[in-house]
């Protein structure tokens, strides 16, 4: 098992927690410091992963617990979103297994690692979401009771079968699409959640986006600054969208440890970033 999977661990609420968020997460990534207790193994999973169904998104009222306005972990403060609605974003996706099934995640309910389940800092708990690895366009449906994960440029955490489903389990991390699939209507009806028809094997170009501007001078000077700090591969596009703006990217980025390696050198200028395509 890939130890970049198993990225989190639970706490207990300490007062300072307590006094600062008034209900926070379950659980966090683990410090080095950290040791996870021992556990005993989960049961065997069964049979056939791939033959889990995904949930179907269904109307659920907002938990108890795991939705305090804002928490801290780390020295950095999340705020949770009022609504799911219309959320979308594109980033690296990991997954949490074996050390943490059937502890309670942060709405109560026990982890189980051979559900399709989700982790996420700052959507809604429960919300459920679309989740497609864009290196190979499989796409499943999760349904998110967790918080985390705390690890930097990581988006979601995955439930191991979700993690399997999307054949990513075995390199630990994935590029992914998380796109929230919102119930509506007297049925409950949602969107299609039929996964989208595969037009890639390779998946898009991808790139680590620093600005957006809509003069092209401001553009060119960030690229600028960019090159002169030694990061290569700096570009800047055409205008384009409405309203026109030049972007300002890095790449094309192949792989996360890349992602990880750029989007670190981006941050220490004092520069926010995300992941981009074509």
């Amino acid at each position: 098992m890939n130890p970049r999977g198993i990225a989190a661990t639970m706490f207990a609420c300490t007062g300072l927690l307590v006094a600062a968020c008034g209900s926070p997460p379950a659980r966090r990534d683990t410090p080095p410091a950290v040791a996870i207790p021992e556990r005993s193994a989960p049961p065997p999973p069964p049979a056939n992963l791939d033959a889990i169904p995904d949930p179907v998104p269904r109307a659920e009222p907002r938990s108890a617990r795991g939705n305090p306005v804002s928490y801290e972990v780390f020295g950095k403060r999340y705020h949770v979103l009022a609504s799911s609605e219309g959320y979308k974003e594109r980033g690296v996706a990991s997954w949490y297994g074996p050390d943490f099934h059937a502890r309670p995640t942060s709405s109560g309910e026990p982890y189980d690692m051979y559900a399709m389940t989700a982790a996420h800092k700052t959507l809604p708990i429960p919300a459920y979401a679309r989740v497609t690895n864009l290196s190979n366009g499989r796409s499943v449906v999760v349904r998110i009771n967790d918080r985390g994960p705390f690890v930097a440029n990581r988006i979601i955490d995955l439930s191991y079968t979700a993690a399997h489903k999307l054949d990513m389990w075995r390199a630990g991390t994935a590029f992914v699409e998380v796109e929230v699939l919102t119930p509506g209507g007297p049925a409950g009806m949602v969107r299609d959640i039929t996964p989208p028809a595969t037009t890639s094997l390779t998946g898009p170009t991808l790139y680590l986006q620093v600005g957006a501007f809509g003069v092209a001078d401001n553009a060119a000077r960030l690229a600028d600054r960019l090159r002169a700090a030694g990061i290569g591969n700096v570009g800047v596009t055409d205008p384009i969208g409405t309203p026109p703006l030049h972007r300002v990217r890095i790449g094309p980025i192949s792989d996360v440890t890349t992602y990880d390696a750029t989007a670190e050198r981006v941050a220490k200028l004092g520069l926010t970033s995300h992941l981009a395509t074509e």
